[in-house]
């Protein structure tokens, strides 16, 4: 069986997965806590680690359509949130592809802070 390696960006204040408590991503990367899901409260990250990605689907959310990929825990496979691939409405672009190839995120379940 072979070794996983985990990334971790650092940082005083983390968040990490509940379930497993898995490094996900730090304060500093927080963009907004102004946001809800349809289950309550999400953030936007501007990055985050050690998640997987599932399939991109179109989903219509509470500002509209967007193109979106679910989140998943590296470790536990537990759902975290979702990202935003592409919106339609222009004005909602901003939540999209923050970096070159680093994509914002929401969670949802709010996950493990220390």
């Amino acid at each position: 069986m072979s070794r996983k390696f985990y990334d971790n960006l650092g940082g005083k204040r983390v968040y990490s997965c509940e379930r497993c408590r898995l490094y996900l991503t730090n304060r500093e990367e927080v963009m907004s806590t102004d946001f809800r899901g349809a289950t309550g409260r999400a953030f936007l990250f501007r990055r985050v680690v050690n998640v997987r990605e599932s399939a991109m689907e179109p989903r219509e959310m509470m500002t509209g359509r967007h193109h979106v990929r679910d989140i998943f825990c590296l470790r536990c496979d537990a759902k975290l949130g979702w990202m935003y691939e592409y919106a339609v409405e222009a004005d909602q672009r901003y939540k999209e592809d923050f970096f070159s190839k680093k994509f914002s995120v929401f969670f949802q379940k709010l996950l493990f802070f220390f």
